[in-house]
Formats: structure tokens, C-alpha cells, sequence
């Protein structure tokens, strides 16, 4: 997960069908694009949105597609139940998963206590294959900090990074460096706090998918030093920092984007979803004008 390791979307058709061929060439297209991983579902891929069959669908494309590839495929994990969580990453690791990103239980404010004894099981269930734990308080509402997540990285080394979606996330990022173990964290969130995150220690960042180019460019600018990575994100904030006002709203517009990319045939987000208004459409059409010299045409 070092650099730039996109989250996949989920095309539907208008109808709201899975667009699996659509699915198939965000991959391809992701992988074409020179990063180390890609990660499903996430929130980006509407997974608490898709059937168990949808998802099992999917998550094989995926495979098929990352197996004969160098890049790692990262399957989330985010079942309430302990039992259902731990099932489900054995499963997709014989499956041919490289990594399992857990997001935490958060339905109905689990203790401390629970949240970690979950975490726990999984870590165990597929040692030593390397687990990667999210966390997002701003959609889960659950509270974690550095020594407990160190805590649990000296029982179970296969505790390999964390993503830290905390708003701002570079003192998190921050402490997990100098902990006991030191834990590597990467930021998502779009990419918002990407420069301070790097600045910190963040060994990756976990965007959507739709412009990963532009990622992998800004990433590659920092990690060389070059004051014209900053320059590039300052230039990406103003949309990403609009769009990441909601989650559903960046999933609307990233779908967008992907269709005027050529990438798939139609933007439909299942409902309940956000509808781009008029304004919001310019608004995608006016970053794609700005940045047509890194989001080339992919029809």
C-alpha cells in the first residue's frame, strides 16, 4: 500500500444493475496507471450498497484481474459481527486476496473492549497475511488512538498499516510512527490533508479512483522533493474539499468523471444517493478542462 493505492468504484447501469464489464475496466484502467494496490470495496464502491452475490461477483473480477499483475489486491472486510468479519477475510484470502482492510464494527456504539477484541480475531484468523485497519470516525463514529492500536500490533505483527481518515489525520499519523511498534499509516479522505500527511510519515495515500493519474503524480512530486507536488494538490483542493463535504456527493461526481472519461456508460448512484445539481455538473466538467493534461480520454 506505499504510494498511491486507489479504492474502486462500482459502475450500475441506468436501471441500477451492476455494470460488470464496466467494473472490469476500472480495473484495468486502475492498473494501468502505475500503483502498487487497489482496495474493495470502500466506501467509494458503495458496498454497503451491494448484494452478498454483487460483491462475490465483483471481488472475483477482481482477482482475475490483479493475479497475473504485480499490483496487491486489497479486500475490505466490514461486517458488523465478529463471526461474519472473520469469516469473510479467510474467505477472501483463499480467495487470493494479498491484504484485508477491517474497518471496525461501529453499529449501535460498540465498547472499546468489543472493537478491539474484533479486530483481534480477524488479525488472528488470517496471520499472517497483512491486515490493514481503517479508521474512519467522521462515518463510523468510532474512537481509537495510537498505544491501543500499538497494543494490538505487538500481539499480532500481521497488523501491517493503518488508514487514517481522521480530519485532520497527521497527529494520528503522527503518534502510530513513533509508537511501540512503529505502525506505517496511510491517508484517505480523498487525499484532502495529502501534503501534511506526507510530511508526517504517511507511506501512502488511499483516494477514489476515478483520477488516480493525478494521485500518482502528486505522490511521486513529494516523495522526490519537488515543491510541484504541493503546487498540484493546491490546484486539486478546491474540488476535492468541496466534493468530500459528503461521501455521497464525491461518489457522484467521481462516477461522472468516469463517464466523461469513457470509462463506463452511465453515472447512476443507487439510491438514497446524492443528485449533482446543475452547478456541481459544471463544476466536474470544469476540473476535467483544468486537468485534461494528466485524465486523458479512456473510451
Amino acid at each position: 500500500m506505499r504510494g498511491v493505492s486507489p479504492v474502486l468504484e462500482v459502475p450500475f447501469t441506468d436501471d441500477g444493475e451492476i455494470d460488470v464489464e464496466g467494473f472490469r475496466r476500472v480495473v484495468r484502467y486502475v492498473l494501468g496507471t502505475g500503483v502498487g494496490s487497489v482496495m474493495f470495496p470502500g466506501f467509494a464502491s458503495e458496498f454497503h450498497k451491494l448484494s452478498e452475490g454483487e460483491r462475490a461477483t465483483l471481488t472475483g473480477v477482481l482477482l482475475a484481474e490483479t493475479g497475473p499483475s504485480d499490483v496487491s489486491a486489497i479486500v475490505a472486510v466490514q461486517d458488523h459481527a465478529t463471526r461474519l468479519a472473520v469469516r469473510r477475510a479467510a474467505d477472501v484470502v483463499r480467495a487470493g486476496a494479498d491484504v484485508i482492510n477491517l474497518l471496525p464494527p461501529h453499529f449501535l456504539a460498540p465498547s472499546r473492549r468489543a472493537i478491539v477484541a474484533h479486530v483481534r480475531a480477524v488479525l488472528a484468523a488470517v496471520d499472517p497475511v497483512p491486515v490493514v485497519v481503517q479508521y474512519a470516525p467522521t462515518e463510523t463514529g468510532t474512537s481509537l488512538d495510537g498505544e491501543t492500536l500499538a497494543g494490538i500490533a505487538r500481539e499480532h505483527p500481521n497488523l501491517a498499516l493503518v488508514k487514517v481518515e481522521s480530519s485532520p489525520p497527521g497527529a494520528l499519523i503522527a503518534e502510530l510512527a513513533a509508537g511501540d511498534p512503529p505502525l506505517p499509516a496511510v491517508e484517505g479522505y480523498a487525499g484532502v490533508q495529502l501534503p501534511d500527511a506526507f510530511r508526517r510519515g504517511a507511506v501512502g495515500t488511499q483516494p477514489g479512483c476515478s483520477f488516480t493519474e493525478i494521485y500518482v503524480e502528486i505522490w511521486r512530486r513529494l516523495a522526490e522533493g519537488d515543491p510541484a507536488g504541493e503546487e498540484l494538490h493546491r490546484r486539486l483542493l478546491p474540488y476535492i474539499s468541496y466534493w468530500m463535504l459528503d461521501t455521497e456527493l464525491i461518489i457522484a461526481a467521481e462516477k461522472l468523471i468516469s463517464v466523461r472519461r469513457g470509462l463506463f456508460g452511465s453515472a447512476h448512484c443507487r439510491e438514497p444517493a446524492h443528485r449533482l445539481d446543475p452547478e456541481e455538473i459544471r463544476m466536474v466538467d470544469r476540473f476535467l478542462a483544468e486537468f485534461a493534461d494528466h485524465l486523458p480520454y479512456l473510451g
